[in-house]
């Protein structure tokens, strides 16, 4: 069930920030195209760190532009419009069409505290794409760029949210969502309070199901190329331009990654794509090998996410359980370690998994749960990471 804290407020832009007029900040002005006027800027929509604005304005040759701002005002504010530029710069050099321009990022003269990021400005529907417009695009996208050294990372610091990705190259997939998904197991602890299972199901997720699922693809003469993700693909960062009908994507948290990833929220009812689109993406451009893994790791890439979510959105209590009940379905599944994984397939499947043999045990979800409580939860939209 849905369970909100009575003090819940919905985000919207403070009093104090609200504008309509033709003055905006000195170093916004800076950054746009020089010798432009000003004809109106007006603040329209907030998150929960941040506020928006557009921006109208006439170019020195007579054209109309339109601007998109938005401005930061949550700790390491101008670490998160950097990364949002430099995500977005990235992902238009392969979709150029699809992505909104990226102007420039800074920090506010008024308040240096404060960051703005400056994008052109798109109408957009609220509409979804097709689903094979979208996995289509999805598909480009991973197709294109991969990291300049052949690591996995990002050259500077990328969030969703304000959570922030931790980018330092790394050798390894599994390294890389290792370190990023340890820490975010402490924030989550530290954002809710201790709690047992948790606390002891995330250990065993660290050491055995992490290493059993990943491990594979980058063992055995198997290699998983370190594609451009968008990193933070939930609904709310899809929309159609409504000039040219086509999809757009943006408010990225990207990196070089495993493709796979971006499904991570393909996979909760919460959200208005579904694991059908998981399925088109799978069957017009593959899974990675072992194929038969790959139920397995969006699950992992799920939970994931549903442990972001906790974070960010903590007003709903009920999101801890999503993560908890998808802790116990890999440990049931996959606890069995890497180890155990090589010599069963050696032996022919003839040794136990530990999630069977009693070591590192966890109650199964009862059948059907999931999708029950994620339909419950799709009562009341919640914002991704990047909401």
């Amino acid at each position: 069930m849905v369970v909100i804290d009575p003090e819940f407020v919905v985000p919207a832009v403070p009093e104090e920030d609200q504008y309509e007029g033709t003055e905006i900040d000195e170093n916004v002005l800076k950054a746009l195209p020089p010798g432009l006027t000003i004809e109106w800027a007006a603040t329209s929509g907030a998150s929960f760190w941040a506020f928006n604005s557009k921006i109208d304005t006439i170019l020195p040759d007579g054209t109309e532009q339109s601007y998109f701002l938005k401005v930061y005002t949550t700790e390491r504010a101008g670490d998160i419009a950097r990364g949002e530029y430099e995500g977005l710069k990235a992902m238009k050099a392969v979709i150029p069409e699809n992505i909104p321009n990226p102007v420039a990022w800074g920090l506010c003269a008024r308040d240096p505290s404060r960051s703005f990021f400056i994008a052109e400005f798109r109408y957009l529907d609220d509409d979804l794409p097709a689903m094979s417009e979208l996995v289509d695009l999805v598909g480009q996208l991973h197709s294109g760029q991969t990291s300049p050294n052949g690591k996995f990372g990002f050259h500077t610091t990328t969030f969703c949210g304000r959570l922030p990705n931790d980018n330092r190259w790394c050798d390894t997939w599994e390294e890389y969502f290792t370190r990023n998904i340890r820490e975010l197991m402490s924030v989550e602890l530290a954002t809710h309070g201790p709690h047992e299972e948790l606390e002891r199901l995330s250990a065993i997720v660290l050491d055995k199901v992490i290493p059993r699922l990943l491990r594979p693809m980058e063992t055995e003469g198997r290699s998983i190329r370190p594609t451009l993700v968008h990193g933070d693909l939930w609904h709310g960062n899809v929309s159609i331009d409504a000039e040219t009908m086509e999809p757009v994507l943006y408010d990225p948290g990207c990196f070089y990654g495993h493709h796979e990833y971006d499904f991570s929220m393909w996979r909760a009812a919460r959200y208005r794509t579904s694991q059908v689109h998981v399925k088109y993406y799978f069957d017009k451009f593959g899974a990675s090998e072992p194929t038969e893994d790959k139920d397995g790791r969006n699950m992992l890439y799920a939970m994931r996410s549903d442990l972001a979510v906790s974070v960010l959105w903590s007003a709903n209590k009920a999101i801890r359980g999503l993560a908890i009940e998808g802790m116990r379905r890999l440990v049931a599944e996959y606890g069995e370690g890497y180890e155990r994984y090589l010599a069963r397939r050696a032996g022919g499947g003839l040794v136990e998994s530990q999630a069977t043999t009693g070591e590192h045990t966890a109650a199964p979800a009862a059948p059907g749960a999931n999708a029950v409580q994620r339909r419950v939860i799709e009562a009341m939209p919640i914002p991704a990471a990047g909401a």
